[in-house]
Formats: C-alpha cells, structure tokens, sequence
C-alpha cells in the first residue's frame, strides 16, 4: 500500500464528522423457505431470527463510526418504539446522538427486510413522510449553527422523507463555508435541492440521470463503452458538475464502478472491485462515508475516491446493510 494512502487512513480515527439526514430504522427477519404458500404463488418463510440496525442516515453514520469515535449523527425519530430502538442502537454504536429529536406524532421509518436463503425475499417499507414543523426546523438550525463548527466534515444524508428543505440546505452550506469545513451531499433525485458550496456530490446512476433531466435508461450504443468515453454519462457529469456547481461529483454505476468529475481535470474512472455481490444494501452510504473522510484526512479527490470504491467493494460482499472496518479497508487498499 503506498505510504499516502497508509497515511490517509491513519488519520482517520482523529477526524470529526457530522452526519445530517432521513433517519430511519431497519429491521431484517431471517429464515429459511422449504415450501410455496397454497394460497399464493409465494415462498413460505419460516422466522429463524431478527436483527435491527440504524438505518438511512444513522447508517452512514454507522458507517462512519467504524473509522473514527468522533462522530455525530442530526436528525428527527418519532418517539414511538422504533425511534426508542433506534436511539437505543445509537447510543450502543457509540455514536453521538444529542442532534437526534425525537417528536410525538412522528412515525419512524422502518425498512422490513426478509431474508431466507442469503435472498432478500421482499422488502416492506412503513412510513409517513412529514416535513419538520416551525419549533423543530428552528432547533435544527440552531443545532447545526453549534455542530458545524466543531466537525472536520459535514455529511448530508437526503432520502427525500421530508428533513430536508431549500431553507435548510442552504443554511448547512453556508455555516460550512463560514467556518471552511468540507460538505459531502449523497442527494435524492425528486428533492430537487441544490446544496450551494458542497464538497461533493455522490448520486448514483438513475438520481444523476434524473438529476440531469434525462431518463434513467439512457445509454449511448451498447452500452459496453467505458464510462470514462460514455458520452451519455460524460454528459451527464459535466451538466450536473455546472448545474450543482460542486467542487467534485462522484457518480456511483454498480458494476462499473465509479466515475469522478472535477472542474479542469478529466474525467477519472475507478473499476468496481467486488469480488462477490451479496447485498448492495448500504453500499452508497459507506461510500459517502468513506469518501468524506479521505477528504477530510487529506487524500487528494482520486484516492478518496479510490478508498471509497474499494470499501463499497467490500460492503457488497457482506448480507444486510453492513460495514467496513479500517483493518478491512487497510488491507483491502493495498491493492490500490
């Protein structure tokens, strides 16, 4: 492993970053199938066991919690027993949870997710999106007034269940200008929010093709060119780069890997690195972590992306939303 690279993740405990974002709850039931329904055309799963993890945002903060111990997590839960789960879970990971609210009348998101065979069978969403009220959006901003200052970076975590406002963004963006700490944005496509003086911005494939006003299925020839020479996605990049106007875009493709974007530099392209796909649950959310706090820890934008390639490789690799661990990614990024 070159000794930058070594250097870089060396520095990550040290880092201080602050997650904003959706937060969510998300619970997976395992099982095995041996037999179809009578009634339906469907598996029958028979409930070997239930697990619950931070889920959205409190997952990249999770993510993020695996590399250094400072980090720290705002948001709202409901105050129902799924947000008492999830601020439980929290507080157990380490993480920094004094930017949560909770609020009666707000439902926690829940993501149900069964699994049977090492398959995700169905997923079951429940949840009620809602926009903060006038005494919570006023104690966010307060909030981030106090927090912004104190982080080395700032991740903003949008899964378009209503946190976020224009309002909001623009006021996380210039608290981060003011006092020069670095923003990282993993966006929502039907938000339409733009986040002035962002870091980065890393949308996968369909929220950058939906972001650029263009179908998501968009391809140019047969889609086996590189997506260093696509010129789709070269477009895409380049219109969203403009339209953001971001210091760097970082668009996420799956099994191609990923595709950087900065202004006056070419078009860099890191091929996927996953040697076996179990779950792509959470894999952008250890992305977006990873590649803040490279940022942070002071990797230039191609070893940061480099880092955070090779930790989605190994996320994927893993069954549920799982992490990364600096000794995995240490000894994974020796091959870089």
């Amino acid at each position: 492993m070159p000794d930058s690279l070594a250097a870089i993740l060396a520095r990550f405990p040290a880092r201080r970053l602050l997650v904003i974002g959706d937060l969510m709850l998300d619970e997976f039931i395992w099982g095995t199938v041996s037999r179809i329904s009578p009634e339906a055309p469907v598996p029958v799963v028979n409930v070997t066991g239930e697990s619950y993890y931070p889920g959205g945002a409190a997952n990249v903060a999770r993510n993020v919690r695996e590399f250094t111990p400072h980090t720290a997590l705002m948001g709202l839960a409901g105050a129902d027993p799924d947000g008492c789960r999830l601020l439980d879970l929290l507080r157990a990971s380490g993480i920094d949870s004094a930017g949560v609210q909770q609020a009666e009348g707000v439902r926690t998101t829940v993501k149900t997710r069964i699994i049977a065979r090492n398959q995700q069978v169905v997923r079951v969403d429940r949840e009620r999106k809602a926009g903060l009220d006038e005494v919570q959006r006023a104690r966010v901003m307060e909030l981030v007034e106090q927090a912004i200052p104190r982080a080395d970076a700032v991740v903003v975590a949008d899964y378009g269940k209503g946190f976020f406002s224009q309002a909001l963004a623009d006021h996380i963006g210039a608290v981060s200008r003011r006092h020069g700490v670095l923003l990282a944005v993993d966006p929502h496509p039907h938000t339409s929010l733009v986040w002035p003086g962002a870091t980065a911005v890393k949308p996968n494939r369909t929220e950058a093709f939906l972001a650029a006003g263009m179908g998501p299925s968009a391809t140019s020839g047969d889609g086996s060119a590189p997506p260093h020479s696509d010129p789709v996605l070269l477009e895409v990049g380049d219109r969203l780069l403009r339209q953001w106007d971001c210091g760097l875009l970082l668009l996420t493709l799956g099994e191609q890997g990923m595709l950087l974007f900065e202004k006056d530099a070419p078009p860099y392209h890191a091929p996927a690195r996953a040697k076996d796909v179990f779950d792509v649950s959470g894999a952008g959310d250890t992305a977006i972590s990873v590649l803040a706090l490279a940022l942070a820890a002071g990797a230039a934008p191609r070893q940061a992306v480099d880092l955070a390639n090779c930790a989605s490789g190994i996320a994927v690799g893993k069954l549920g939303t799982a992490t990364v661990s600096l000794a995995e990614l240490e000894a994974a990024a020796t091959a870089l």
